[in-house]
């Protein structure tokens, strides 16, 4: 155990594969361009004169119905901007943006200690913030259940990955207390950990989320046995009650008054803009983002230019609280979604299955009682591939979120495209299909 520190070393957390990475050669000249009267042979950049687009217009919905269209206009030097190769962090507009949207929303100083890149969505940093982190042997702390997706971008890792388990309200500070203090014991053998994954709000695929009083306790635990905390917080800006949303670890890390730089905090716009766009946004120490853009500079290069400039245009016409607003109401739609969802939920399900009702997201974490004795665990799997695909519902089995891939009674359904007549009939049929299971 590395014990509690005053200071964060890098040079503890960073791998050996993250140490090897060095600049491009041609982009880490790049910014040397920007000085004034610099002339540069520099980069193979196409000639704009040839790209054979004028402008692109992006026509927003109204905010109420019944208004006129608004047309958003990307052209003339944004354009060629966003249709050339561009800076490896994000376009420099984008990047300034966001992280004045972190100080305002995570009332996090602008020191120079922390910084945001922009990536290919929020999936992509976060498996180059891994490839940074993991030595071979290492043991990773994941909250379980776990996200399917950092799963699988986890397997091919030379890596422990050990089951952090959560309640009804996330990570609990007592079992992470212990398995800590008691490491040896437990884990005989094994690399005392350096990282701790969470998805503290409105959990992909519990839904829940975690509150101030265990966000605060997770926090010093984590100052006290050196770890990291990667907040993985794609649901952040769906929360259905916001008034009453506890603070990011991002945040809390500041407004303590302690050492900042533990958290590494990931956000995305997949839920709240598009998800085609593939854009999200990484904000965490200096020396860590540094490293994840070495990675992208020498393999993708950059996220889309393109993509930013449109994201660009609508955010500089929105300013925050513009974006903030939209974000509430994006909430508002999903809250009635989960409403509804929930509604028929129990209509079909009381008595043969429980979940608990998600404050954020898309998602109903079902436990489905598969055994008249409820002593016995039930399979979803089983029931998943089998007797519910015949009826015509499907959903995701518990087991893939978990690390070990033990066997699951849960199910993941997301309400999110869900019409109320589908969700009448989607959980009928997975009730047909539990009750035929208990019968076995």
């Amino acid at each position: 155990m590395s014990g509690t520190k005053d200071t964060i070393d890098w040079n503890y957390f960073i791998s050996s594969r993250g140490k090897k990475w060095q600049p491009s050669p041609i982009r880490g000249l790049f910014p040397l361009e920007k000085r004034p009267g610099m002339i540069s042979f520099l980069a193979g950049k196409p000639n704009p004169t040839t790209f054979p687009f004028s402008s692109i217009s992006v026509q927003l919905k109204p905010i109420v119905e019944g208004d006129k269209p608004e047309t958003l206009v990307v052209e003339s030097s944004a354009l060629n901007e966003g249709l050339q190769y561009g800076p490896t962090a994000g376009l420099g507009g984008l990047v300034d943006w966001l992280e004045d949207l972190q100080v305002k929303k995570h009332h996090r100083t602008k020191d120079g200690s922390w910084r945001v890149s922009v990536g290919s969505g929020s999936q992509d940093l976060i498996y180059k913030a891994f490839q940074a982190l993991i030595e071979e042997g290492d043991s990773v702390l994941l909250e379980t259940p776990i996200y399917s997706g950092t799963l699988g971008l986890l397997q091919p890792e030379p890596a422990t990955f050990i089951e952090v388990p959560v309640d009804t309200e996330g990570l609990v500070p007592e079992v992470l207390e212990d398995l800590l203090a008691n490491w040896e014991a437990k884990h005989p053998g094994k690399r005392f950990p350096k990282i701790l994954y969470t998805i503290p709000t409105g959990s992909n695929p519990t839904g829940c989320s975690s509150p101030l009083d265990r966000k605060v306790a997770i926090l010093a635990i984590a100052r006290k046995y050196n770890l990291l905390i990667l907040e993985d917080d794609a649901y952040h800006y769906l929360h259905f009650d916001s008034a009453n949303q506890a603070p990011s670890y991002f945040e809390l890390e500041e407004r303590d008054g302690g050492v900042t730089g533990r958290v590494v905090r990931f956000d995305s716009f997949s839920k709240i803009l598009s998800s085609g766009m593939r854009l999200g946004f990484l904000s965490a120490a200096k020396p860590l983002v540094d490293i994840v853009d070495l990675h992208t500079a020498n393999t993708n290069l950059q996220p889309s230019s393109t993509t930013q400039a449109i994201a660009l245009v609508l955010l500089a016409r929105w300013g925050h609280d513009g974006f903030l607003a939209h974000c509430h109401r994006v909430a508002a739609f999903y809250k009635a979604k989960r409403d509804m969802f929930e509604a028929k939920a129990h209509k079909h399900l009381d008595g043969i299955a429980s979940w608990v009702s998600p404050s954020s997201g898309m998602f109903l974490f079902i436990k489905l009682e598969l055994n008249k004795d409820t002593s016995l665990q039930g399979d979803s799997k089983t029931l998943i591939s089998s007797t519910a695909m015949e009826k015509g519902v499907l959903g995701v089995p518990g087991q893939s979120f978990m690390p070990s891939g033990s066997v699951s009674e849960y199910v993941r359904v997301a309400f999110s495209l869900a019409t109320e007549d589908e969700a009448d009939e989607g959980l009928r049929r997975l009730k047909e299909a539990v009750l035929e299971a208990r019968e076995k």
